[in-house]
């Protein structure tokens, strides 16, 4: 004859290790969503998807440049800020044409319309996406945070390339204009964070 302790004792277990898978599961899945962020900016940046560009070497640009065909390209360049970023931030030129594989610079210009220094980061992305993973930049000033000073303006370049590849890919056939786009966001003020900030 099973007791009613020893029922209540095989209940209790149960309950235990359900609970503890629970737990498990729970905390399986909070570590997926904290690794999912850095895991989809590394997807993208090897894969170029979402339009993500990528960074190359001074001997992948020469490699390009020696697979280059005389073919041409336009390029579009694009910019804006949030509403809480106070900085002017626009493309010296809002288009350029180069020959695809030999690298050109192309500089932004952005100013701190505010009375105290302003620390961004730029985002950016090209169109058509699936151009992202042949868009290669070498320097940019996207790589690095940018502090400006109360009313200080800049150029800032970036120098790129249009790897030849993309002239075997069918998906960019009959494209004839990449678009590089960057967004500057505000990043945390590098002098008297505790301030209320300007917008």
């Amino acid at each position: 004859m099973v007791t009613h302790t020893h029922v209540s004792d095989d209940a209790a277990r149960r309950n235990l290790r359900v609970g503890l898978l629970a737990f498990m599961g729970a905390c399986a899945m909070l570590g997926l969503g904290y690794a999912s962020v850095p895991l989809y900016r590394l997807f993208c940046q090897v894969t170029g998807f979402g339009g993500t560009t990528m960074v190359a070497t001074e001997s992948q640009a020469q490699r390009a440049a020696a697979g280059a065909t005389g073919q041409m390209i336009s390029i579009r360049f694009d910019a804006s800020v949030p509403s809480d970023m106070p900085w002017s931030f626009y493309p010296s030129a809002p288009t350029d044409t180069i020959a695809i594989g030999e690298r050109d610079i192309a500089t932004y210009v952005a100013r701190n319309n505010s009375d105290r220094p302003i620390t961004g980061m730029a985002t950016f992305n090209v169109t058509p996406e699936f151009a992202g993973k042949y868009f290669n930049k070498i320097q940019c000033f996207c790589f690095t945070e940018q502090t400006l000073q109360p009313g200080q303006e800049v150029t800032m370049p970036v120098l790129y390339f249009v790897d030849p590849a993309m002239l075997d890919d069918p998906n960019m056939q009959g494209v004839e204009q990449i678009t590089l786009s960057y967004t500057f966001h505000r990043a945390e003020d590098p002098v008297d964070p505790v301030s209320p900030r300007t917008n």
